[in-house]
């Protein structure tokens, strides 16, 4: 009997282990931490005019390159100008000693009147003889001889003459004058130097307002370059790859080269941009952004907000309810900070920027409502369903 009785009280103490583990294994299981929804970061899709473009690589050139060289040959015997000036067009540069084309000048001059005392002398010698011609007192044969001589001393004169101009174009060349508005760069000679008539370089003078920015295309975007020029004058952005992007500045497409290189499959192109401040400078490479044309109503969302799959670039959308979906995208240009996307998202459209990682579709999310949107909350809300 007292054997029945322990073994009646072990199974009841057993059952009442068992009972206490296993509300002790409910409470647990029902008091577990759940992981708090993903904070995400949310922006709503706008719809914006933006310009479909090509971004490249050029390079400044100036306008207007001159190498000075002298016409005459002499001795330099003055300088006019400091190295890096701006110069005016004809401004003087340099003078080459004038006395040796002073002396010409004064020759030529001096011929000059003697060959028209000569063709006077001819003039008067030819009128006598005109006068006795028809009383036969001289032959035909003296007075054609008279008249040849006035030929010939005119002759001389117009000869005299060419050579006073002459003269007095070489003394003109003695002073070397800047041939266009532009820069000075550093002088080539000195005073006291001897230079050669179209042969010793002097200075190199640069125009650089307007300036000109180079730049190539592949050869795969030349057919829609050459459509929209056909449709009017396109537009380039230029700027120093240290400037903000917001201050490039603004110039027309006025080159476009008629032949593919060869090996590079490139084309050259040429944009103009109004220099008044010389913000650039030949030699200069720059970011050349050519506007093919303006895409209406483009959807933008933040660049962050695409992300990459195996199946293709997505974003999550936030439906009515809260809850994120995920769409599949096609992505446009890069316009600053925001991104195209030509297809998946409609304007107004509130997509996930950043918190992607641990979104679940048509789980719940946080909204961070510290980031733009959501500025007047201080703190996260919850929503979407479970």
């Amino acid at each position: 009997m007292r054997a029945k009785t322990a073994i009646c009280g072990v199974v009841i103490v057993a059952i009442g282990l068992l009972a206490a583990c296993g509300c002790q294994k409910s409470e647990a299981a029902g008091g577990m931490p759940q992981l708090p929804p993903p904070l995400v970061v949310v922006a709503k899709a706008r719809a914006q005019d933006v310009p479909v473009y090509l971004d490249e690589i050029g390079r400044c050139t100036a306008t207007e390159t001159v190498t000075v060289t002298p016409q005459i040959s002499g001795q330099i015997i003055q300088r006019h100008f400091e190295d890096g000036a701006d110069l005016k067009k004809d401004q003087l540069v340099f003078t080459i000693d004038p006395r040796p084309f002073k002396a010409q000048l004064d020759l030529a001059q001096a011929q000059l009147a003697q060959a028209k005392a000569a063709l006077d002398l001819s003039h008067i010698q030819l009128n006598m003889y005109s006068a006795v011609a028809d009383t036969r007192a001289i032959s035909k044969s003296d007075f054609d001889t008279k008249k040849n001589a006035v030929d010939v001393a005119d002759a001389q004169v117009e000869a005299a003459q060419a050579a006073v101009e002459t003269a007095k174009l070489n003394l003109d060349y003695c002073t070397v004058r800047s041939p266009i508005d532009g820069r000075a760069g550093q002088r080539l000679v000195d005073a006291g130097n001897v230079v050669q008539a179209n042969m010793s370089a002097l200075l190199l003078v640069q125009h650089l307002d307007p300036i000109y920015a180079d730049f190539i295309i592949t050869e795969r975007d030349l057919p829609e370059v050459q459509r929209q020029m056909a449709q009017g004058m396109l537009k380039a952005m230029v700027r120093l790859p240290s400037d903000d992007p917001k201050d490039a500045r603004s110039g027309d497409l006025t080159f476009l080269d008629n032949q593919v290189q060869d090996g590079t499959g490139t084309v050259k192109l040429r944009a103009t941009i109004s220099n008044p401040a010389h913000h650039f400078w030949p030699g200069q490479f720059v970011n050349v952004r050519l506007i093919l044309t303006i895409y209406k109503d483009a959807v933008l969302v933040p660049s962050p907000a695409p992300q990459i799959s195996q199946q293709g670039p997505y974003v999550y959308v936030l439906k009515s309810d809260g809850t994120p979906e995920m769409r599949s995208v096609t992505l446009g240009q890069r316009q600053g900070d925001d991104i195209v996307l030509t297809h998946g998202v409609a304007a107004g459209e509130r997509v996930v920027v950043t918190g992607q990682q641990l979104v679940q579709p048509g789980g719940k999310v946080r909204i961070d409502t510290g980031a733009p949107e959501d500025q007047a909350s201080t703190a996260p809300t919850e929503v979407g369903k479970p």
